[in-house]
């Protein structure tokens, strides 16, 4: 299992190509960049362009994988890029991405999503889920019919679309759409620390979404109250609330190559989870009681960290500078101690 790290989040400068991110992500000793879209490498696709990046993560030893945009028809004003790429329809923009990335960069594994964060938005309207013009039963129904009009295309390029583990959509909805899609086109991207936003431990996720997973978003997090709200916080991987050796061993047992990709990201973002609240819980038909137990624990285990002055307090946190490369610096030494202990367990 090779570590790498998500091109969109290494720090570096903005107009760095991608060939340059690369470089970068070598030079701190990763091996392997995803690239959140393949229109992040080149806005036009140009095929010369992404042939150089695939010859340039080859010679560097890297391995590469890239991302389409959202797959959701409710969420696709939010990415009038794709529908212009398409010459107006979104679904020619999402096919050209597939052909582009494939035929000229040999990337095989495609990042996809549900829905977007809605930063600034009151409460639980941060998630797409608890939209009440468009209800998330509908939602679902629209990205499996669209994820259909996709599969035709990814089958005869022979790559996987595979869906975040985003804040908006359980690991239970996303194992339902690869199997009712099909497992032969559709993937997972197992992000783990935003199950716990809908209620799931990592470690159950990690065993719902193993067989289908083909890429990662590595990061950890710390639960608590704060404002009167609780809900999680990101932190580097080993500093947070996660079970990695656990995580890392369920992995690993379904695919011993999978990358494994850390996706940093600062402690200021503070996201809500309504465990004791009917109205959030009823929009959870799969919540499992353990897990939530699961879930309580967790924030209990870090309040004693805290009080005892072995981790910082949830205010403190996020009071704190981040630092991006810091964080992919510890979160590359724990993940790379986790791997050693699994594999000396073996």
């Amino acid at each position: 299992m090779r570590i790498g790290v998500d091109g969109s989040k290494i720090p570096h400068e903005a107009d760095d190509s991608a060939i340059r991110i690369l470089e970068r992500a070598h030079g701190i000793g990763m091996e392997g960049v995803y690239f959140r879209s393949v229109m992040d490498v080149s806005p036009t696709l140009d095929r010369g362009l992404l042939a150089e990046v695939r010859d340039c993560a080859d010679s560097l030893n890297l391995y590469l994988q890239m991302g389409l945009a959202k797959v959701n028809p409710y969420a696709t004003a939010e990415a009038p890029q794709v529908r212009r790429l398409g010459d107006g329809d979104y679904t020619r923009g999402m096919i050209k991405m597939i052909e582009a990335a494939h035929e000229a960069a040999g990337v095989t594994d495609l990042w996809v999503a549900c829905a977007n964060y809605q930063r600034g938005m009151p409460g639980y309207y941060v998630f797409d889920r608890f939209r009440t013009d468009a209800p998330w039963a509908d939602q679902l129904v629209a990205i499996e019919k669209f994820l259909r009009l996709l599969a035709p295309v990814a089958r005869d390029h022979g790559v996987h679309m595979n869906i975040e583990t985003h804040e908006e959509i359980t690991s239970y909805e996303i194992v339902r759409l690869v199997e009712a899609v099909g497992p032969d086109v559709l993937g997972v991207t197992f992000d783990t620390a935003n199950v716990v936003v809908r209620g799931e431990d990592p470690v159950a996720a990690a065993r719902r979404v193993a067989p289908y997973t083909r890429a990662t978003h590595l990061r950890d997090f710390v639960l608590g109250e704060q404002d009167g709200v609780f809900g999680r916080v990101f932190a580097p991987i080993g500093q947070g609330s996660i079970d990695w050796d656990a995580v890392l061993g369920i992995l690993r047992a379904e695919n011993p190559d999978l990358p494994l990709s850390i996706e940093n990201a600062g402690p200021t973002l503070h996201l809500p989870i309504g465990i004791d609240d009917p109205e959030w819980i009823a929009m959870h038909p799969d919540l499992d009681p353990e897990e939530v137990a699961s879930i309580r624990n967790m924030a209990a285990d870090y309040a004693e960290r805290a009080e005892r002055g072995d981790a910082p307090r949830l205010g403190d946190l996020r009071a704190a500078p981040y630092d991006g490369a810091h964080f992919i610096d510890v979160s590359a030494k724990a993940l790379r101690d986790a791997l050693s202990r699994i594999g000396a367990a073996v």
